[in-house]
């Protein structure tokens, strides 16, 4: 069976895997930039180049301000738009929902 100290543990592991993949995409990101990435035709093609810092990393800045612009929006404008319609039912103790059975 599964127990306390399995619980915990899983808890520790599902905290820890995300920040553990962060430093790796971050070291990934940094020796790609650093040491460039491969060319598999072996041409070397400098003058083809765009560096990633303004004009790649301002176009994902402006991308993730518009997600977020969009679901703010979505939130303070119409917060129930994607709520179900039972939700606004009233509470009945004394009534029995008809899908429930006893």
């Amino acid at each position: 069976t599964i127990g306390d100290p399995t619980l915990k543990r899983f808890f520790v592991l599902h905290f820890l895997v995300p920040f553990v993949m962060l430093v790796m995409v971050m070291i990934h990101i940094l020796y790609l930039h650093d040491h460039g990435s491969s060319n598999p035709l072996g041409v070397s093609s400098d003058m083809d180049c765009v560096p990633f810092h303004p004009y790649y990393s301002a176009s994902d800045l402006v991308g993730i301000l518009a997600m977020v612009s969009i679901n703010v929006g979505i939130c303070l404008v119409a917060p129930d738009y994607f709520g179900n319609a039972a939700n606004f039912i009233k509470a009945d103790p004394m009534k029995t929902p008809i899908h429930i059975q006893p």
